[in-house]
């Protein structure tokens, strides 16, 4: 906004709005709407600042900054994954995230991300499945079924038609609240007796797991031919869901997000440096194939990269403007004269104080 104008002020959507815009317009028209914004965007790539997220990690998890810039506009997420959260009350992952004017550096939308991250995260896996996965894929099969598990079947849903979904988790309520939520949305839900269970069959499969460990919930010779593997749990230096084996495989290939990120973070960080993947926004602009054969295994290698994030914020920004779903705030601080801040204090001080 001018400096003519009215006092600049930041759009801002807080968890309630957002709750309230996500069952207002559905989550699976949200994940199918942004998805087009991500692809969007992966398109023009190169115009992009890239940088791997800055981490700072404890014993307890992790908490990242995950910023990005097309010269335009300037985003960044702030967000947390904290494994054993859940046991003491708390949510794995929290996060808030920003857009910024970059000509003034005025900070123009704000939201929070906890559940904007997991719709996020669904789009991008709907992107992707419609560049990698079999389009007659009909079943889905989810190893994890926490917080982004009906995230994912509806972007699946949005993105291929899959309404038969298999899930596999340690946890057995975990299982029971997914087909709590997914059987009134017209899906058809098999509880597994195991992880070997739950894939048998299954065209695409997604591990979307917490354990901050090296960890195998999808075994190698559970791999079927035409499967797509979307891991999306493998997201920081030491965590992993995947038999490494699978990634060895002459029938497989692995596409990922910005490769200096995935090879410290995702399934790849066990891999050699020069292990080979494919760039998806090569796949997106047509300069490389995606999947090559119905019995080709694809498997994306996903760690969430700011450039999605990106993408989400302006989807958001674009889809309640206008509407009561968001608010303005007066974050920055605009003193009549700009070189004199102090003044906006000192005119408020009592005299002689």
């Amino acid at each position: 906004m001018s400096r003519e104008g009215a006092a600049a002020m930041t759009l801002f959507v807080d968890v309630r709005n957002m709750v309230r815009w996500t069952a207002e317009t559905g989550p699976e028209r949200i994940i199918a709407g942004m998805s087009g914004y991500i692809e969007d965007d992966f398109r023009r790539w190169e115009s992009f600042d890239k940088i791997a997220r800055v981490g700072s990690h404890t014993p307890f998890g992790v908490i990242e900054l995950m910023p990005t810039s097309d010269g335009e506009t300037y985003a960044f997420k702030y967000v947390n994954g904290h494994p054993s959260n859940p046991a003491r009350g708390f949510q794995t992952v929290s996060a808030f995230g920003a857009l910024a004017d970059v000509h003034n550096g005025y900070p123009v939308f704000l939201a929070e991300m906890t559940l904007l991250t997991a719709l996020r995260t669904a789009a991008t896996s709907a992107m992707v499945a419609r560049l990698l996965a079999r389009p007659d894929s009909r079943r889905l099969a989810l190893i994890g079924a926490g917080s982004q598990s009906e995230f994912q079947a509806l972007g699946m849903r949005a993105a291929l038609g899959i309404r038969e979904v298999s899930v596999w988790d340690t946890d057995p309520a975990a299982m029971v609240k997914l087909a709590r939520n997914l059987e009134p949305l017209g899906f058809d839900v098999h509880v597994a007796a195991s992880g070997r269970e739950a894939v048998r069959g299954a065209d695409v499969v997604t591990t979307c797991t917490a354990d901050k460990a090296r960890a195998t919930v999808l075994s190698a010779d559970w791999i079927e031919p035409g499967m797509h593997v979307n891991a999306i749990g493998g997201d920081c230096p030491g965590k992993t869901e995947l038999d490494p084996t699978i990634l060895l495989r002459d029938d497989v290939e692995v596409f990922v997000e910005f490769p200096p990120q995935t090879r410290i973070e995702g399934e790849i960080q066990a891999m050699p440096a020069d292990f080979p993947v494919t760039e998806l926004w090569e796949v997106v602009t047509g300069r490389t194939p995606g999947r090559t054969s119905p019995s080709q295994v694809t498997v994306f290698d996903s760690v969430g990269f700011a450039i999605e994030d990106l993408s989400a914020l302006r989807y958001v920004r674009d889809a309640v403007r206008g509407t009561p779903w968001v608010d303005d705030i007066d974050l920055v601080a605009e003193p009549e004269d700009p070189k004199d801040l102090f003044g906006m204090v000192s005119a408020l001080s009592p005299i002689g104080s």
